[in-house]
């Protein structure tokens, strides 16, 4: 009997041609989509999204069953609560890693076992497997340019064993070519770079809208505590910004931290955005818990190069994380992500730069 695998879909080209790749394996394949928030047209009517318009047609073509799962209340919780609190503190949200640990891979795993399925596949750039030791492992995508095994940082061991990733070995363009090959209604289909939720990523006029309370007016100050200027809320601003500071200075003026108590911006030179370590807190770790120092590479954004570092474990769940070479605009809020060549040990919150 074939075994049976639920692909999450998202009408894109990446999540079509996953479907396809696993039908033609001889897996049983159904199709997913998550709902996970309501989409409204001009007039202000709740209207069905696109991703699910899309997917349900490209299901149609390949001629497997498709339904729609209704995730938005978790969402909303775990997600979009998570995503205004983070900006409310100062801190600069990472909201596609908690959407995969809590909902892309925990809501539709759960939503899969209802439905009596125990695998699930998505489309992501990376891959998972089983070592020797009976554990997973994530490693990077073939296509490095794709990679993203950073957004995985959260998963845990009992996720990853019930999680496939067929395009971590394939470069985008092996994708675009063989959705066209196969001749897939989406193979032209442009990416979204974007905040699923926030319209047009103006993450702004969504924290103005859904926020406001938290935009009260404050002081851009330099390192000494010299106010140079004034701000309409502390959560417009994040480390390492440039533009929209309204200063005027003799050198460049970069946000080099964020005060949400006192309501401060405080700005300095670009130099002052290089640090040469970080803690941070609520360590996955995805290989097993260290308890003494080691050396590991680790990325602070998702789009950052690796650089090597020294891991110190410290009580409470945290590490403090010592760079070889110093790097720039360690965010608190986002995610240092922890490898041993191309595998993932474990994701943390940035909390305070060193």
């Amino acid at each position: 009997m074939a075994k049976k695998v639920a692909v999450a879909m998202s009408g894109g080209v990446d999540s079509s041609l996953t479907a396809m790749l696993l039908q033609e394996e001889g897996y049983e394949v159904s199709g997913m989509t998550m709902l996970l928030f309501d989409t409204y047209d001009a007039d202000g009517n709740i209207i069905e999204p696109q991703s699910v318009v899309d997917a349900r047609r490209v299901a149609e073509q390949l001629g497997i069953p498709h339904r729609v799962v209704d995730l938005r209340d978790r969402f909303k919780a775990r997600v979009v609560d998570y995503f205004l609190h983070e900006y409310g503190v100062g801190r600069t949200p990472n909201p596609c890693v908690m959407c995969n640990r809590q909902v892309k891979f925990g809501g539709l795993y759960e939503s899969a076992q209802e439905a009596g399925i125990d695998l699930v596949a998505t489309g992501h750039y990376a891959r998972i497997e089983q070592l020797e030791n009976g554990t997973y492992a994530v490693r990077k995508g073939m296509d490095i340019r794709k990679d993203q095994s950073y957004a995985l940082c959260r998963l845990t061991q009992e996720l990853l064993a019930h999680f496939i990733t067929p395009l971590g070995g394939l470069e985008k363009t092996e994708t675009r070519a063989l959705a066209k090959q196969y001749g897939l209604i989406v193979a032209d289909k442009p990416e979204s770079q974007e905040i699923c939720f926030v319209p047009k990523d103006d993450y702004k006029a969504y924290l103005a809208h859904h926020a406001p309370e938290m935009l009260e007016a404050g002081d851009i100050v330099d390192l000494n505590g010299r106010v140079l200027g004034t701000h309409q809320g502390v959560p417009f601003y994040t480390i390492g910004q440039r533009k929209g500071l309204g200063i005027a200075a003799e050198h460049p003026l970069y946000v080099v931290g964020l005060d949400a108590e006192k309501k401060r911006v405080v700005v300095g030179a670009n130099a002052d955005l290089f640090v040469k370590g970080l803690t941070a807190t609520d360590v996955n770790w995805q290989q097993g818990e260290r308890t003494a120092p080691f050396e590991a590479n680790v990325k602070i954004r998702y789009g950052n190069r690796e650089t090597k570092s020294r891991i110190e474990p410290l009580d409470g769940g945290r590490i403090r994380v010592i760079f070889a070479e110093p790097l720039r605009a360690a965010t608190p809020g986002q995610s240092v992500v922890m490898y041993e060549g191309d595998m993932l040990l474990g994701g943390a919150f940035i909390e305070r730069a060193l």
